[in-house]
C-alpha cells in the first residue's frame, strides 16, 4: 500500500519539520522537508506527525476483562477486541500487554486474568485483525510461592518482550510505609484484619522471594530477556538492580532511587498520569520532577492510555522539553529498551507506524493511526480516530 502524507510536522529524531512522508509496503521510503506537488497525496494541513507510540506497560488489558471488580467479560477475545481499539485510537502502535504473574491479598484472581490474557491475546492474533503490534510483559510478583511455576510455561514465548520483577508485600518497596497499601486497596481491614495479613504476607515473602527473583533472573539471563526492577524506593534495591543486570526501573518511588539509576546508567520509566496529573496517585515521586532533572526516559501509560500523546505535549509544553525529545519518550526510547529497532522515528527503512496529531484547545488530539500491526507485512490498517 504506497501512501504520500504531505503538509505535515513532522516530529523527527531531533528536529519537527515541514514535510512529508512517501510509505510503501508498511515501510517508510522517503522523508522530505518543504512542500509536496503529488497530488493524490493525503494533505494533514499543517497536523502533526508522530512516529507511532510504543507502550512498554499497560492495564488496560485488565480493564477490559475484569471492567468491574469480579466481574469478567464473557468473551476474552471481545475484551482485546476493544483494547486493541484503545491503543490504536491513542496512537499506540506497538504495545507490551502487562500480564500480572502472582497474587497479592485477594485470592487466585490474578492467575484467572493470566491465564484469560495470555490465551485471549494468542488467539486474537491469529486471526490478522489487531490494529496494533501486541507483544507481552510479564510481571512477576516474585513473593508468590508459585510464581516460577507460573512463568515457566510462557518464558520462551517469542512475543516475550520484557519481564519486570514486583513485590507488593506490605513494607516493602512502595509500601514501605503499611499505611499507603491499606489507603490504596481501600479494603476496609480493621488493625487486627490488616496486623494478621501483613505478617502472613510478609512471612510467605521471607520464605520465597529470595529464591523466586534468583530463578526469574536466572530464567531471562539464558535467553537474554530484557528485565525491569518495578518500585525501586532505597539505594539497596538499584544496587540490586544492577548486580543483576537489570536494564530498566520501572516507577522509582523515590528522587534517591532515581538518581542512582540514571548514575548505573540503567533506563527510568515513569506514568504518564503521574506526569499529566502533576502528581502520583499513591503520593510517591513525581513524574514531572524527575523530568525536570534529566531522570525521565520512558513514558508509561499505566492505566490512561491516552497519557502518553498528553504526557510528551506536557514534556514540551510545561516543562519546556523539546518536542522530539518528548515524543522520543513515548516512541524511540521504549521501542530501544526493548531491542525493537525497527520502529519508534520518523526515518527511511523504518515501519510505517504514524499518529496524525492536533493540538485542540490545548489538548493533543489523535486523530489518525497508521500501523503496520502484529504481522509485520506490507499492509497498514488506518485506524480514524477523528
Amino acid at each position: 500500500m504506497d501512501i504520500v502524507l504531505k503538509n505535515a510536522r513532522l516530529v523527527l529524531r531531533d528536529e519537527v519539520v515541514t514535510g512529508s512522508v512517501r510509505i510503501s509496503g508498511g515501510t517508510v521510503v522517503s522523508v522530505d522537508s518543504g512542500p509536496c506537488n503529488v497530488t493524490n497525496a493525503k494533505d494533514l494541513g499543517g497536523d502533526y506527525l508522530l512516529p507511532g507510540f510504543v507502550e512498554l506497560h499497560t492495564d488496560n488489558l485488565e480493564q477490559e476483562l475484569e471492567p468491574r471488580p469480579g466481574v469478567f467479560w464473557p468473551d476474552p477475545i471481545a475484551s482485546v477486541l476493544a483494547h486493541d481499539n484503545t491503543m490504536a485510537g491513542a496512537g499506540i502502535t506497538t504495545v507490551l500487554d502487562a500480564v500480572s504473574l502472582g497474587e497479592y491479598h485477594d485470592g487466585p484472581s490474578r492467575s484467572k486474568i493470566m491465564d484469560l490474557s495470555i490465551r485471549a491475546l494468542n488467539r486474537a492474533r491469529a486471526t490478522g485483525v489487531l490494529k496494533a503490534d501486541h507483544r507481552l510483559h510479564l510481571r512477576c510478583e516474585f513473593s508468590d510461592p508459585k510464581v516460577v511455576d507460573m512463568l515457566l510455561p510462557h518464558v520462551d514465548d517469542p512475543v516475550l518482550m520484557l519481564v519486570s520483577l514486583m513485590d507488593h508485600t506490605p513494607g516493602q518497596r512502595q509500601f514501605t510505609d503499611t499505611d499507603k497499601y491499606r489507603k490504596y486497596y481501600k479494603k476496609g481491614w480493621s488493625d487486627e484484619e490488616f496486623a494478621e495479613l501483613s505478617q502472613r504476607m510478609l512471612a510467605t515473602q521471607e520464605a520465597c522471594a529470595a529464591d523466586n527473583r534468583c530463578r526469574i533472573i536466572e530464567l531471562c539471563r539464558e535467553r537474554s530477556l530484557p528485565m525491569a526492577s518495578h518500585d525501586d524506593t532505597t539505594p539497596e534495591h538499584v544496587a540490586q538492580a544492577v548486580a543483576e543486570g537489570i536494564a530498566i526501573s520501572e516507577f522509582p518511588t523515590t528522587l534517591a532511587a532515581a538518581r542512582l539509576a540514571r548514575r548505573a546508567g540503567i533506563r527510568i520509566v515513569m506514568g504518564g498520569p503521574n506526569l499529566v496529573r502533576g502528581a502520583s496517585h499513591s503520593g510517591n515521586v513525581s513524574a514531572r520532577e524527575l523530568a525536570g532533572e534529566g531522570l525521565l526516559d520512558v513514558l508509561s501509560s499505566d492505566y490512561v492510555p491516552g497519557s502518553l500523546a498528553s504526557g510528551a505535549f506536557t514534556l514540551h509544553r510545561t516543562l519546556g522539553v523539546s518536542l522530539a525529545e518528548a515524543v522520543a519518550k513515548i516512541s524511540l526510547n521504549p521501542a530501544l529498551a526493548v531491542g525493537l529497532t525497527d520502529r519508534g522515528e520518523i526515518a527511511v527503512g523504518k515501519r510505517a507506524d504514524l499518529v496524525r496529531v492536533r493540538e485542540i484547545e490545548g489538548v493533543p488530539a489523535v486523530l489518525r493511526t497508521w500501523s503496520v500491526g502484529c504481522s509485520g507485512n506490507a499492509e497498514i490498517t488506518e485506524k480514524n480516530a477523528a
